[in-house]
């Protein structure tokens, strides 16, 4: 692993056993003034860190932290004049004279400049949308024009680590059911179908043959490769590992080593803007632990009497009127150890298989996974209302949420994945676009596989749907 001036690990420096009196922590570049403008200026060895079993999470969570809130600048590499936004590394096809501009990047020089509300790690207004630019992410134009990109809200964080466990298990319980279909074929010289589904969620079926072949026709909600990609408001990211590394060039023009180092572009300044190795994969690796660690979304204590009785009642009602099948309660977790890398990060991340051992953080030592409830099994239910599952959410009468012209990572225009409501009380404005101001229009908004609820919710007494409201503004993300 590559490493910068100063940054190298003390036990290792001195080449001394990694013991415990030799505690591994992030260090900082000795070379720079206590005044300089330079964000990045600590690193954390986590091959070393991962070989020491010492703790990774109080290593890499405070200099997470700092990552994310830190403001970039161009002593850090940030701007990327010869590269794209695009998730491959891309040159542009004419460089831009600007630094920043809304559609193309770069749009922010903090992560906290736009997932800030409540908190750090929160949501953001509409002033904080970003724009996903799928085929012209070369463009040296500035517009919000949906013929060019999708407008997107931002998405909280709260909770992520458990999303991503959630989605490794389910991704692994469904590639488990398609080795068995497979051995079943082959086995009979027969056909043969299963119904997947996973944490009682359904994902379509799938057909096996005994030549090995599989018809995928009736997957709904998954890719056909079966992974689940819970993150962004399409479900096109499998982790936060995957969703860092992108959303650092896109947004910031900090290239990962990981993805932008000679071994994949053939130079280690892929950006030409002067300065190579920008982030390095310990950064890269705490901010992953910050996300991964951040607080799940709670619900509101002490509620006025009148409030705790509605939002009672909303509850029985969100569930009555079906919006409880896709917005599902909880999904129960088997493991909180949340592997870094993780099981399913591909080229372009760093991947378990560059590693002698992953950074292994125990989210059960936090003291708010403490506090969530457990199933008979002593399963952790991770309290979401989500469903980790793609839908289509917009139909001809009712497109609100189809507004998008163009499909992302082959994810058709109308069909989104379905949005963990854990914590919507604290993340208005609400919608894909963040361009609706209340619940109530958000919940009217639904179509597609969501028309039959939102028909209910429309049809039920004004004290019934104020019950819903009431419930769901007691969802927050705790401050």
């Amino acid at each position: 692993m590559k490493q910068h001036l100063g940054r190298a690990v003390l036990a290792l420096t001195l080449g001394l056993p990694l013991v415990a009196q030799f505690p591994i922590s992030a260090l900082a570049d000795p070379d720079l003034p206590p005044w300089s403008e330079k964000a990045l200026q600590q690193d954390v060895d986590i091959e070393a860190l991962a070989a020491s079993g010492q703790d990774p999470i109080p290593v890499l969570q405070p200099l997470g932290e700092h990552l994310f809130s830190a403001k970039f600048t161009s002593l850090d590499g940030a701007g990327r004049p010869d590269a794209t936004g695009a998730i491959v590394p891309t040159k542009v096809r004419r460089k831009s004279h600007l630094t920043f501009q809304r559609l193309a990047g770069l749009d922010a020089n903090a992560c906290a400049s736009c997932h800030n509300e409540p908190v750090a790690g929160g949501a953001g207004s509409f002033t904080a949308n970003v724009f996903v630019s799928e085929g012209f992410e070369s463009a040296d134009f500035d517009t919000i024009d949906p013929q060019f990109s999708n407008e997107r809200n931002t998405n909280a964080i709260q909770g992520a680590g458990l999303i991503e466990l959630l989605a490794r298990e389910m991704t692994s319980d469904l590639r488990k059911q398609r080795k068995e279909v497979l051995a079943e074929a082959r086995k009979s010289g027969q056909p043969a179908k299963a119904q997947l589904e996973t944490k009682g969620v359904s994902f379509g079926s799938l057909t096996a043959y005994p030549d090995g072949t599989l018809d995928v026709s009736g997957l709904d909600g998954i890719d056909d490769d079966l992974t689940l990609r819970p993150f962004s408001q399409k479900g096109v990211f499998s982790s936060l590992r995957q969703f860092t590394v992108n959303a650092m060039n896109a947004h910031h023009g900090i290239q990962a080593s990981e993805r932008f180092d000679s071994k994949w572009t053939g130079t280690d300044d892929f950006d030409a803007d002067g300065y190579s190795a920008e982030m390095t994969p310990g950064q890269i690796s705490a901010l992953v632990a910050w996300q991964a660690t951040l607080p799940a979304p709670t619900r509101k204590q002490d509620l006025p009497e009148v409030w705790q009785q509605a939002a009672d009642e909303g509850e029985r009602r969100f569930a009555e009127i079906g919006c409880a099948s896709c917005h599902v309660p909880a999904l129960p977790l088997d493991s909180l150890v949340f592997h870094d890398p993780g099981p399913f990060d591909t080229a372009g991340t760093l991947r378990q298989s560059e590693m002698d051992t992953p950074l292994a953080l125990d989210l059960a030592t936090l003291d708010w996974v403490k506090a969530l409830p457990r199933d008979d099994q002593g399963r952790v239910l991770v309290p979401l209302f989500g469903d980790l599952k793609r839908h289509k959410i917009a139909d001809a009468a009712n497109d609100t949420f189809g507004n998008e012209l163009l499909a992302q990572r082959f994810v058709a225009r109308d069909v989104f994945i379905t949005a963990e409501l854990w914590g919507i009380g604290s993340t208005a404005p609400y919608g894909h676009r963040g361009d609706l101001t209340t619940l109530n229009e958000v919940i009217l908004a639904h179509g597609g596989a969501a028309r039959e609820s939102r028909k209910a919710y429309d049809a039920l007494s004004e004290k019934d749907r104020q019950s819903v409201i009431a419930f769901l503004r007691s969802l927050e993300i705790a401050q």
